[in-house]
């Protein structure tokens, strides 16, 4: 895929298969309904192949104006989209009534864009889907919210759904299911049975039956708190699965408070008591939100590797807290004489879609993610500007699904141009108020303040170490066999501090040969380890970060180990290498 296109790509020539769509190329909002053609769609992550179909979600927007996530199944040779699942569920669909009653043409979400798992025997799809949009506030779609945060098992064939599993009930902390749920094998009770286990960025494990979706070990209904914002009902309970216990730490309270020096632990204590803490799911407020694991995790996109001769799970995971508080926004957009200004229109457009990224005020990202947009007039071109708008840079993906409006309306805030409407010049005015319609069409009573890791004054996590874990779970018994840290800050270390770990992002790997391979890492490592022990037997220093799982293979004899070294997470510098290893034959 490119963008929001599909490509079909002769595997020996490198050309267009010209059978497939239009001359080997097709659009993946196919499927989707009218209102997507002009949104946000693309994909993040590779489909699976099943006989002439090639089964596939999407990455959408996360705000209000999202497109439908629905799980498609293409034609292979042709490009005709043979079945749609329908993740928001249309009048007479099963889960319908979860929904408010028009929800399915407005609400969008519900994506599986981590990536779908295939039971080629059984004919089956295991497909994990994302919260439905906008992530933090859900007023305008009350009820549990089928299909969006599930384990779907879909009939590769027909597109029917067979069973479901809901991990989150009506989602305000954007817990999407991170990673394709592994095919497993478990003795259970004695039993052979085939399963799947699903990682979670709450750092639960989900263990269920591949036939019927049933849980193999006990998950708990357990009352959670009210929402306190305008307009929104919180389901009143969340799933905890009971074994196998989280491997991520499940509350940040002040005895978790970073110790690593005592200015730290002050600095950070002095924003702790000013925000909601406690268990998981406090739902989101004004006056600030601790979450713990945070938003990427627990487990992230790598997901989990299973060894099938032991059934022992192997999934590294983030323990990084993160703070957001929600921001009420000026709904008066049913007064026809707002916004008067073009640049109030723009700012609109900003706060809706760009804030939750650069901030309410556009000072950025304190992890330096996401640049400041102030001054942009004494540094960046509005040619430039506008390219970046449209075809997206590094972390930023593409709007170009906003109307000419929207994005003339975004730089003229951005610019800070003093463009007045003249109430007498009736171009102006017809081109306000059809802009100022569109702003309604997706308008909701909140944004938020974005994404913000909770750093102590030094920059490093303000809870105690460990800042990141590999894990093995034994999921026959639903144990913990061992946690070990993972990646290091050798500054600290130098310190006489114990290894933390750091943030990661990219999957473990597996081998037959009794190692676990895994960079992810901030410090840009990769490493190997025992998977009986979890000790630490080797490490190689890469070129840039490499925020992937490996990949083992074999040619002539000889296994190699190869990492996708992009870097750029988490303040890294960026790359664009692949390196490889090979093991000793012995």
């Amino acid at each position: 895929t490119a963008g929001s296109l599909l490509f079909a790509i002769d595997a020996i020539t490198g050309k267009p298969v010209v059978s497939f769509g239009t001359a080997g190329v097709t659009s993946l909002k196919a499927g989707l309904g009218p209102r997507a053609a002009d949104l946000f769609v693309i994909s993040t992550s590779p489909g699976v192949i099943y006989k002439d179909l090639y089964i596939i979600g999407t990455r959408v927007s996360e705000n209000a104006d999202a497109a439908p996530g629905y799980i498609r199944a293409f034609n292979a040779r042709t490009g005709a989209v043979e079945w749609v699942f329908h993740t928001i569920p249309k009048p007479g669909e099963y889960g319908y009534e979860t929904w408010p009653e028009d929800a399915y043409g407005k609400i969008g979400g519900a994506n599986a864009w981590a990536g779908i798992s295939l039971d080629v025997e059984r004919g089956v799809v295991y497909a994990p889907t994302g919260s439905a949009s906008f992530d933090f506030w859900g007023g305008n779609r009350t009820g549990s919210n089928l299909f969006a945060n599930c384990i779907i098992a879909i009939d590769a064939e027909t597109g029917q759904r067979l069973w479901h599993y809901q991990t989150v009930h009506h989602d305000l902390w954007d817990r999407d299911l991170p990673a394709p749920p592994n095919l497993v094998t478990v003795t259970h009770n004695g039993i052979k049975i085939d399963a799947v286990a699903q990682v979670t960025k709450s750092g639960y494990v989900f263990l269920l039956d591949r036939d019927t979706g049933k849980p193999l070990f006990p998950v708990e209904e357990r009352p959670v708190k009210k929402s306190d914002l305008k307009g929104e009902k919180a389901w009143p309970t969340q799933p905890f699965p009971l074994k196998p216990p989280p491997f991520a730490r499940q509350h940040f309270s002040e005895d978790e408070i970073t110790d690593i020096s005592p200015e730290a632990h002050e600095y950070v204590k002095t924003i702790w008591t000013t925000t909601k803490t406690g268990e998981q799911f406090i739902p989101p407020s004004t006056q600030g939100t601790m979450y713990f694991p945070g938003f990427d995790g627990g487990a992230e996109w790598g997901g989990a590797s299973y060894d099938s001769n032991t059934g022992i799970l192997y999934v590294n995971a983030n323990e990084m807290p993160w703070i957001q508080h929600m921001v009420e926004l000026e709904l008066d957009m049913e007064d026809q004489s707002e916004p008067k200004t073009i640049k109030d229109a723009g700012e609109k457009v900003y706060k809706t879609n760009c804030a939750i990224c650069h901030g309410q005020t556009r000072q950025g990202n304190t992890a330096g993610t996401y640049p400041p947009l102030l001054n942009l007039e004494k540094r960046l071109p509005r040619e430039i500007t506008m390219v970046i708008i449209e075809k997206g840079k590094g972390f930023m993906p593409s709007f170009n699904q906003f109307s000419n409006k929207k994005k003339n309306a975004l730089l003229v805030f951005l610019y800070d141009d003093q463009v007045q409407i003249d109430q007498g010049n009736n171009v102006n005015q017809n081109w306000l108020d059809a802009l100022s319609k569109e702003l309604r069409e997706f308008a909701i009573p909140y944004s938020h303040t974005g994404y913000n890791r909770f750093f102590d004054q030094e920059g490093y996590p303000a809870v105690k170490p460990p800042w990141g874990t590999l894990n093995a779970i034994d999921l026959n018994k639903g144990e913990i066999l061992w946690q070990v840290p993972l990646g290091e800050f050798e500054e600290l270390t130098k310190r006489g501090i114990p290894k933390t770990g750091t943030e990661n992002y990219g999957g473990p790997v597996a081998t037959a040969g009794g190692l676990i391979f895994i960079a992810a890492s901030k410090d840009e490592y990769i490493r190997a380890f025992d998977k009986e022990t979890g000790m630490e037997l080797w490490k190689h220093k890469l070129p840039a970060g490499g925020y992937a799982t490996p990949s083992v293979f074999e040619v002539n004899d000889q296994q190699y180990v190869v990492i996708a070294c992009g870097g750029g997470k988490m303040g890294t510098k960026p790359g664009d290498y692949y390196i490889a290893f090979s093991l000793p034959n012995n």
